[in-house]
């Protein structure tokens, strides 16, 4: 298994690489390497700091959902766990951090179906609080106003539907002919039941607010990333731009973003009067210290998992198939 994800985090990391060469061709390679140099590197402890402050929020964020559910795990195994998830950064829509409901299962044989909605939740969440944060920038600055409505839209309709037992249900029911969901219906049940009490009222909107925390942390590193590049921006604008930039690059499925996030914020970036090569090495600093930190810091708690818990086993690529 451990193998298997160090492919998939190599081959991202290949790809990275020729996105990352192809900006920086583009914006004109010498001028990108001055704006990396002109640019001031004590910075970066306190913009990791910042996104470690994200990634232990979101691990409060974990507990919670944990005790709603009444799954019990020690503190420590817990935090090795959701730690290892990050490795799984660079996943579409970071969905392969479902890895995390293996682990428990491996460290106390709670069923998958019903610790994988937590990861559902955890993304809901963090829809949501970004959605909000661009939905105030997009009418403030006049920018991608109806994306951000139709996303708001589809996940309020989603949280209505799980809201409803009776709908949902029906909605089961209508579908239970269809061989996969007829064959782990028991399963799909167990799954919602936990869905619907994380994403009950009470926690939706009180992990929300714990998610707007969370995603607060990146947005203001990269605010402190951009004022370093001589560019005349407010704290609201950066939050605006991360937040719409992140959405745009989770909707685009593709593993971690990549290239869509990056293209997304270099456009703004340049639209708001930075040069392509400056505008290029903001990027690269801010994805660097975000999603490639979240892998290290992933990565490095893998390792320390299978020191203490052995060799991660997954026997499925299914999460109903073997649960």
């Amino acid at each position: 298994m451990l193998q298997k994800i160090r492919n998939r985090i190599f081959i991202s990391i290949a790809v990275a690489a020729v996105i990352y060469l192809s900006f920086m061709i583009y914006a004109d390679y010498e001028k990108v390497i001055s704006s990396f140099s002109n640019f001031n590197w004590y910075l970066l402890p306190i913009l990791l700091t910042l996104s470690f402050g994200n990634y232990i929020s979101r691990f409060f964020k974990w507990q919670y959902y944990l005790k709603i559910i009444d799954v019990k795990l020690h503190v420590l195994d817990s935090l090795s766990i959701f730690m290892s998830g990050l490795i799984m950064s660079v996943t579409p829509g970071k969905m392969g951090e479902l890895l995390k409901s293996y682990l428990v299962k491996q460290v106390n044989g709670t069923s998958i179906s019903k610790t994988a909605p937590i990861v559902l939740a955890e993304r809901a969440t963090d829809f949501l609080s970004l959605t909000i944060m661009a939905l105030a920038g997009a009418y403030f600055y006049d920018y991608g106003k109806n994306l951000i409505i139709l996303i708001g839209v589809i996940i309020l309709s989603g949280l209505i539907i799980i809201s409803n037992k009776k709908l949902f249900y029906n909605i089961i029911s209508f579908f239970s002919n269809i061989g996969f969901i007829s064959k782990h219906i028991v399963k799909i049940k167990t799954a919602y039941e936990s869905s619907s009490k994380l994403l009950s009222l009470n926690p939706l909107l009180l992990m929300t607010l714990l998610s707007l925390v969370s995603w607060g942390f990146e947005c203001f590193g990269y605010y402190i990333i951009l004022t370093k590049f001589d560019l005349q921006i407010d704290v609201l604008w950066a939050f605006f731009s991360y937040s719409f930039a992140t959405i745009v690059g989770a909707l685009s499925m593709l593993p971690g973003g990549l290239g869509v996030t990056e293209g997304s914020i270099t456009l703004m970036l340049v639209k708001k009067g930075l040069s392509e090569h400056s505008a290029f090495a903001a990027t690269f600093i801010i994805r660097a210290v975000t999603l490639w930190f979240a892998v290290l810091v992933g990565a490095i708690s893998v390792l320390f998992y299978q020191k203490r818990f052995g060799k991660i086993i997954i026997e499925s690529k299914y999460i109903f198939d073997k649960d």
